[in-house]
Formats: structure tokens, C-alpha cells, sequence
């Protein structure tokens, strides 16, 4: 940990001069730039920590129609706000005053966000290049160094004992060794630090009876920008959700493993699944969607690791507990977990050397039981959505409408149900000593 005054160091992307092989040492490695991975290099730094980040992709992260988690919760705008990034990129955001459920053409439940007694109450879309430019901008300016090296591949893990002490990485000018007292694998669904460090031994994945097709659309004329949308007819169902760049990002699902049988209808049979759905949305499609490739297929499934830790290395975000899109949970908890993390991390390593690693171990510890309920939580709500979803029989389908027409007739029962996936943690005395706050976001 060093001492040096703000401002001193810089986060960005660099790589090792020369050829063959490049050591570097630091408190803590990241592995993943991703908003997780970013969040959890500032919170260090904040705390003066010095840290390494590697990310495998190139920084145009914000081209191409791959599905990237831009929904931030409330509780993702408060947490945004205690590191100090919120006021960096409000102006950029753009607000989500409801959630809106039709089925079979009539709307069974609409959710006013304003109507919930906390301080951030109100969801955002926010295109994560531009959150990933303001915590890198953020991180730069802290008493703890930040290096990035960009692009960067982890292809095995340094080991000493039964501890992992860093990674080694390929990267366009060589191989770097990074030794630090924690490498924290924050890479994502398809983790490699997961698999290397052997925690994927014992992790459960989770398929769904779906898959969505991801796509970008003209946003239909008649539409409110501030809903997210989600349209259910008979076996298939949609999210509709607005975008900061004025779009409608649509994810459509599918039957697992059922792609090929849908291309093979072409395009008018996507917009005919479309106009299933929402005539509003299959219009645009004819307009904004010429071929495939302007499409994307994400493989749902959740993934849950009984250990999310082993000495010196531990998993945060999609790589601790892959989550489904619905209700845009991802960006979330990767937030929560990197604040959650830091402090007890940055607590271990300011102890006597002689007992560091075992305060580590004990801090990463702490970390999932405090972690895992909400996790746990937001996975089950999620699993209750997707077999919601997936009903069919007509019984099955109207005991979904009535349940969601009791849900929009109680305030009190949407607070209870909603609250674990958009304000997790929170509890009452919280929500009253905040109700009296403005709202916090400016319309934009």
C-alpha cells in the first residue's frame, strides 16, 4: 500500500515495454474491467491500495449487438453515489419511472419506482463505456496506484503453497507475471481465475428453459421512454427496454437451443414473434433489423459456487453467482459485491505481515456470508419470474394474470415483493428516514 497524494497516478491502459516476459507487484490483481472489476480498482484505491487490472477485451466495448448489462437498480445508483461516481455520469443517464406488465394484451401490473420511500428509488439505463470511462477517470485520482493492461489474457495462475499470489497474462508485447497478495476474478459468466483456481469444481449451472435474442430497434413512436416493458402471449414472452442512445434494447425469448429453428423462418418470422408481442416493436423491426448479424443470442443460465474464495484469490460479480437478465440484476450485485469487498480487503492487508494471509482468508470469508443472502435472493425472485414467464396451460395462465393483478392492487405487496431485487438490504427505518428525499435523478 502506498502513501502518495492524490493525483499522482493515473488508470489507464498500458502495456509492458519490450518483448518476453514482464513482472509486476501490487496489493491486489483484478482480473476483468467490467463495471465489477472497475468499482472494486476504485474502492482499493480509495483506500490506498495498489492494484493491478487486466482486461482481455479492447476498449470499444460499446460496439456490435452483444448483449451488455446497462440497467442499473436504485440501489446500483446508491452504491454509484458512495463511490463518488454518480454526479459523473447522472447527466448521461436516463431515468425509468415504471415497469409495466401486459399479458396476452392487457396490461396486469404497472410499478410507479416513485411510489417506494428510499432516497434512489428510480432505475437507470446507462451505457456502460460511459460508466466504465468515469470509474476509470475516478480511480486515477486516489491515494492507491491503479495500472491497467489492456488487452490482457490470464492464462495460468503464479501458485506458492496452497495460496494463489498472482497470474500470469498474454498480452500483444509478451507474458506478464502479476504477484499480489489477492487476485480477485471479476471475468465474468465464463470466469477463467473460476476455473484455474479450481473453485468451479463444485459450481452448479443452472440452464433455463429459454435463451434470448438481443436486439436494438427504432424506439416505436407512441411509446413512453421512461417504462420498462414486458409483453407476454402464449408461449412467448419479451423485454422491452429503453436505451440512452434513444433505441429500445429488445430481448426475446426463445425455447433453449431454439435459434436455428427460428432463422430458419428468416426475418419475417422473428417480426411475426415480434407482433405477437407488440405490434409497436414488430414495426420497428421491419425499419431497424436487415439481417442477423444485427442480432445477439444470450445463453441463460445461473451458475452458484459454493466457494467463491480459496487462499489468496476469490470471485466477485457474474463469476461468484451468474444471474439471468431478468430484472437486470447483473451490474447490481457486481456493484454491491466491490463495495462490500474492499474495506475488509483493504483492512487484511494492513496487517503485520505474519498474519496477513490468514486476516485475508477470514475477510474473504466475511465477504460471501454477507454477500450470498442477497444473491440467494435475487436468484430466487429471478427463477419465480422465468417459470412465471413460461406458463402456458390456460389455468396456469390466468392464475399468472390474477397474481399479478393482486400484486398491482397492493402497494405493500409490490414494496414486499420488489424490494429484494431493486432495494436489497434496505431496511425500514432506512426507507423513512429517506422518503422525505428528492428524487434522485434529473430527468433526461
Amino acid at each position: 500500500m502506498r502513501s502518495e497524494q492524490p493525483g499522482e497516478d493515473r488508470c489507464e491502459p498500458t502495456a509492458p515495454s519490450g518483448s518476453g516476459t514482464a513482472d509486476l507487484d501490487t496489493d491486489v490483481c483484478v482480473v476483468g474491467g467490467g463495471p465489477g472489476g472497475r468499482a472494486l480498482a476504485l474502492a482499493l484505491t480509495r483506500l490506498g491500495c495498489d492494484v493491478v487490472l487486466l482486461e482481455k477485451r479492447d476498449p470499444a466495448r460499446g460496439t456490435g449487438p452483444a448483449f451488455r448489462g446497462e440497467s442499473v437498480s436504485p440501489d446500483g445508483v446508491r452504491l454509484l453515489a458512495g463511490l463518488g461516481v454518480w454526479e459523473r455520469v447522472r447527466e448521461a443517464a436516463h431515468r425509468v419511472d415504471r415497469l409495466e406488465i401486459e399479458d396476452a394484451g392487457r396490461r396486469v401490473l404497472d410499478v410507479r419506482f416513485a411510489d417506494f420511500p428510499y432516497r434512489y428509488r428510480h432505475p437507470v439505463e446507462l451505457a456502460q463505456p460511459t460508466l466504465l470511462a468515469a470509474l476509470a477517470e475516478l480511480t486515477g485520482g486516489q491515494p492507491g496506484s491503479c495500472t491497467v493492461l489492456e488487452p490482457a489474457t490470464v492464462v495460468g495462475l503464479l501458485v506458492e503453497g496452497p495460496a494463489v499470489t498472482g497470474v500470469r497474462a498474454s498480452t500483444p508485447t509478451g507474458t506478464v507475471r502479476v504477484r499480489a497478495a489477492l487476485t480477485v476474478g471479476a471475468d465474468g459468466r465464463y470466469s477463467a481465475v473460476r476455473r484455474l483456481s479450481g473453485l468451479a469444481e463444485r459450481a452448479r449451472q443452472l440452464p433455463l428453459e429459454r435463451d434470448v435474442v438481443w436486439m436494438k430497434l427504432p424506439f416505436p413512436a407512441d411509446w413512453d421512454r421512461r417504462a420498462y416493458r414486458v409483453r407476454i402471449a402464449g408461449s412467448s414472452h419479451g423485454l422491452f427496454l429503453p436505451s440512452t442512445d434513444g433505441t429500445v434494447r429488445v430481448g426475446l425469448n426463445i425455447p433453449k437451443g431454439g435459434l436455428r429453428a427460428l432463422r430458419a423462418g428468416g426475418l419475417d418470422q422473428l417480426h411475426a414473434r415480434l407482433g405477437q408481442l407488440a405490434a409497436q416493436a414488430a414495426e420497428s423491426a421491419r425499419t431497424g433489423l436487415r439481417s442477423w448479424s444485427d442480432t445477439a443470442l444470450l445463453d441463460i443460465f445461473t451458475t452458484d459456487v459454493p466457494r467463491w474464495s480459496a487462499p489468496g484469490v476469490v470471485l466477485i460479480g457474474d463469476a461468484a453467482h451468474t444471474l439471468s437478465p431478468v430484472l437486470g440484476q447483473g451490474v447490481n450485485h457486481a456493484l454491491a459485491d466491490a463495495v462490500e469487498l474492499a474495506p475488509l480487503v483493504a483492512e487484511a492487508l494492513g496487517r503485520d505481515r505474519r498474519v496477513r494471509g490468514r486476516a485475508l482468508t477470514g475477510a474473504l470469508q466475511v465477504f460471501q456470508r454477507r454477500r450470498e443472502p442477497h444473491v440467494r435472493r435475487s436468484r430466487a425472485l429471478q427463477l419465480r419470474q422465468e417459470r412465471m414467464f413460461t406458463l402456458t396451460a390456460p389455468a396456469a395462465t390466468a392464475l399468472r394474470r390474477t397474481l399479478y393483478r393482486t400484486l398491482d392492487a397492493s402497494p405493500a405487496l409490490r414494496r414486499r415483493v420488489l424490494a429484494p431485487a431493486y432495494f436489497p438490504g434496505r431496511r425500514p427505518d432506512a426507507a423513512r428516514d429517506e422518503a422525505d428525499c428528492p428524487s434522485e435523478v434529473t430527468p433526461v
